[in-house]
């Protein structure tokens, strides 16, 4: 009976310590995977996720947008002003929130 309560528990604890170690080397495989060099699909992507970002910061907005996206987006916002209010709609909400007040009742 003890033995197998013994043999119980070390099955357990055998699948969490494998499931723990799987984990371990999934983590690895990325962090190592990093240090190596990429394949060229890997490599293309990343180059051209780092090229549109520089272009980004440089133009100050979306790349490559000509005047029809800033139309649609002039549009979309006073439409979105009209429906919601003012405010600036670029920016994301700021929100206050107020600590309860609590007041204590005599029994």
């Amino acid at each position: 009976m003890i033995l197998r309560q013994i043999l119980r528990l070390s099955s357990r604890f055998h699948s969490a310590v494998s499931i723990h170690v799987r984990r371990n080397i999934g983590l690895s495989a990325i962090v190592f995977n990093k240090t190596k060099e990429l394949d060229p699909v890997q490599k293309l992507f990343l180059d051209k996720i780092r090229e549109y970002n520089t272009k980004s910061k440089q133009a100050g907005g979306p790349v490559d947008a000509g005047p029809d996206f800033q139309k649609d987006m002039n549009e979309s916002l006073a439409r979105l002003q009209r429906a919601y209010g003012e405010g600036d709609l670029t920016k994301f909400p700021e929100f206050k929130f107020e600590e309860p007040k609590f007041e204590e009742t005599p029994k």
